[in-house]
């Protein structure tokens, strides 16, 4: 038996798991798998993909991101955050440069500067032998 990838841990789930909404129990329809729900939705998150590219074996791509608003709009996602945020280990919350992308434009560079440095040599002045004397970067 090979053991199961979780992106919650046990006292995570536990701690959320009353909140949620389809559980036994409560008034409405039993969801099928909460767990999974869940999990589903923060890969979705972790990984930075489209709802379309959402991995077949967490559930089909319509019905959770149907889900995922449903619980959006009714603040399950408000009170299941506040309370993973009351845990005292929020590893969770932890944003480093493995999940945080910027759009390919966002590199800094205003395009007047790349253009004066194409063709210069490191170590270089920037002149050209077409241009000895005037201070002009070769092109």
């Amino acid at each position: 038996m090979t053991a199961r990838r979780s992106s919650l841990r046990e006292d995570q789930w536990a701690a959320i798991e009353p909140l949620l909404p389809g559980r036994d129990g409560a008034v409405g329809v039993t969801a099928q798998n909460n767990r999974l729900f869940v999990e589903a939705v923060l890969y979705r998150y972790r990984a930075g993909i489209p709802w379309r590219d959402l991995p077949e074996r967490l559930g089909d791509w319509k019905n959770v991101h149907r889900r995922h608003s449903r619980w959006a709009q009714t603040g399950v996602w408000q009170r299941v955050f506040e309370k993973l945020s009351e845990l005292p280990d929020n590893e969770y919350a932890m944003i480093d440069s493995t999940i945080v992308r910027a759009h390919q434009h966002a590199a800094g560079a205003k395009k007047g500067v790349i253009r004066e440095y194409r063709g210069r040599r490191r170590g270089s002045s920037g002149r050209c032998s077409g241009h000895r004397g005037s201070h002009r970067p070769c092109v």
